[in-house]
């Protein structure tokens, strides 16, 4: 082979290799703006579940969640009833959000706050994931109007840690809307020594 068609060799590995690259960069590209996100945890609202500055790898398809699972959403509005039961919202947190579904539009969800016990559609939750104080607080949201049916296209969320979350118990949050839901928390992705579920 003589220089002329080793250097034409080398320039279309080269190319090939730009190639690929581009074309698997642009599809990760598409990935991360489409499919997936990584999103930090910041606060300590769903400890032990979760902690501050570990990171989890969001599904940005699953926006319709279920009871019991993890999301993350942008707070935008503060969505709560008015004297008239009428649903309202003004401007709420401006900041994304970490939190677990405990009641999807169409469920009724009532709190015991003495006891510490949440009741969705009469029956008691088993929340193994609360493990650093029960559910005792009533932050003003609904002004202690229990049981709350949640309208089609909310959810009611709550952290894992309920001494201290911000969520839907919250006159600074209310229920969150299904256009703030960013999606579903899929895994823990770091530290290294926890990734992995998130139960």
């Amino acid at each position: 082979m003589t220089e002329n068609e080793n250097k034409k060799s080398l320039f279309k590995e080269i190319l090939g290799f730009t190639e690929t690259l581009i074309v698997t960069l642009f599809c990760v590209s598409l990935i991360f703006t489409y499919l997936l996100s990584i999103v930090t945890v910041d606060g300590d609202s769903m400890e032990e579940t979760l902690f501050s500055d570990e990171r989890v790898l969001v599904s940005q398809v699953s926006r319709h969640p279920e009871a019991g699972d993890i999301v993350v959403a942008y707070a935008a509005y503060v969505n709560v009833f008015n004297d008239n039961g009428i649903m309202f919202r003004h401007t709420g947190l401006q900041k994304k959000i970490i939190k677990r579904v405990i009641a999807v539009g169409g469920q009724t969800i009532d709190i015991d706050f003495k006891r510490g016990e949440v009741f969705v559609d009469g029956e008691k939750l088993k929340e193994d994931y609360v493990t650093l104080g029960l559910t005792h607080n009533d932050d003003g949201a609904f002004s202690g109007k229990y049981p709350l049916t949640i309208p089609e296209g909310y959810y009611f969320v709550m952290g894992d840690n309920r001494p201290v979350s911000r969520d839907s118990r919250s006159s600074y949050l209310g229920l969150v809307s299904q256009d703030e839901i960013m999606g579903k928390v899929l895994f823990r992705i770091s530290p290294v020594n926890k990734i992995g579920s998130v139960d």
